[in-house]
């Protein structure tokens, strides 16, 4: 979280309004949204089609799924008839406010995209992504009732599968844009201390988050007890080198009828990475049609929908530092490549 409250000029797309954030503890007492099957669906980005084939693989399980789009499902859906699809549809599911329905729903300020970027991040995709909430903005205020909306989604949830109690958040356990549960900070151990903090002060064993686009999924044993940080990337955008699918979430205490690409199990209950096989080539056109070339969300994006970020599927899955043994299913091997 990089909250601006000592008088420092905030920058657009790298400051994070001190609105965004809450503390871990604030999901221990909190309700809990009870299921046996439950995706959470991260950064869908605006994308129609993503969302089509999330709700077919939602109709091929065997019961009933809940469904929590945990924030950025709007974002590339500048078109008028799709953002109001995209709200009609998550607002028949549970659904938290991420850092772009934040801005949304306030109108875009001082945080820009409220994105929180870090300094590895460079000024040129800050810069884009501040003009595409500007934009997305214009979308979402020329129809009513939205903002009110948005503005009323909560910005945590606390959920219990079968024994598993569990925490989702679209940044991380302290900020809605925080960035504290992202593949670069991960594996450093004064960072996974401060995560197993917030396990305790959460009381949960599993925390799904999404915001930082790229996914990781890291396991912190702490005595007889398996927690697992499992972070989607995209649900709508590609999010391994050379695959062009998104991912989801899915907590059960059944087998996914889908194969996952990796996964865990917490007591009785299993923790997957699915992929979305959306249909690329209309998504893309739909892309090309809000964003041609030369413009911003073209320029940063259109590169990994086409082709997919520089990132290998098997650096993914991490485990703590004082991990005695693997703990992501024994098959991951089996599963770790990257088509085309």
């Amino acid at each position: 979280m990089t909250d601006r409250d000592d008088g420092a000029q905030a920058v657009p797309g790298r400051s994070c309004p001190p609105g965004y954030g809450y503390r871990a503890a604030d999901l221990a007492g909190a309700p809990e949204l009870i299921a046996d099957t439950l995706y959470v669906i991260g950064g869908l980005y605006g994308n129609l089609q993503a969302l089509d084939a999330i709700e077919a693989m939602a109709a091929r399980e065997s019961g009933p799924v809940t469904l929590v789009f945990n924030g950025d499902f709007h974002w590339f859906d500048v078109d008028p008839v799709a953002f109001a699809r995209i709200e009609a549809v998550v607002g028949d599911h549970h659904a938290l406010r991420g850092n772009v329905e934040t801005e949304l729903a306030s109108g875009p300020g001082e945080a820009g995209c409220g994105c929180a970027y870090p300094e590895w991040v460079g000024d040129d995709e800050v810069s884009r992504s501040n003009a595409i909430i500007e934009r997305l903005a214009e979308t979402a205020a020329g129809l009513p009732g939205v903002r009110e909306r948005l503005a009323a989604l909560p910005m945590l949830l606390r959920g219990r599968v079968g024994d598993l109690p569990l925490a989702i958040v679209h940044g991380d356990a302290e900020s809605l844009a925080g960035w504290g549960f992202s593949q670069e900070q991960v594996d450093d151990p004064l960072q996974q201390q401060k995560i197993r903090k917030w396990f305790a002060a959460a009381q949960v064993d599993l925390f799904a988050s999404s915001h930082t686009c790229l996914p990781v999924a890291l396991c912190l044993d702490e005595g007889d007890s398996h927690r697992a940080l499992i972070n989607n990337g995209a649900a709508g955008m590609p999010n391994f080198s050379g695959d062009l699918r998104g991912v989801i979430t899915r907590v059960g205490v059944t087998p996914s009828p889908e194969p996952s690409l990796y996964g865990t199990r917490i007591g009785e209950v299993q923790v997957d990475a699915l992929p979305v096989a959306y249909d690329v080539a209309a998504w893309n056109r739909d892309f090309v049609a809000s964003w041609p070339p030369g413009s911003p969300a073209h320029a940063s994006y259109f590169g990994r929908l086409t082709r997919g970020p520089d990132y290998r599927l098997d650096a993914a899955v991490r485990h703590g530092v004082d991990q005695k043994q693997k703990c992501w299913y024994s098959h991951l091997s089996a599963r770790v490549r990257n088509p085309a």
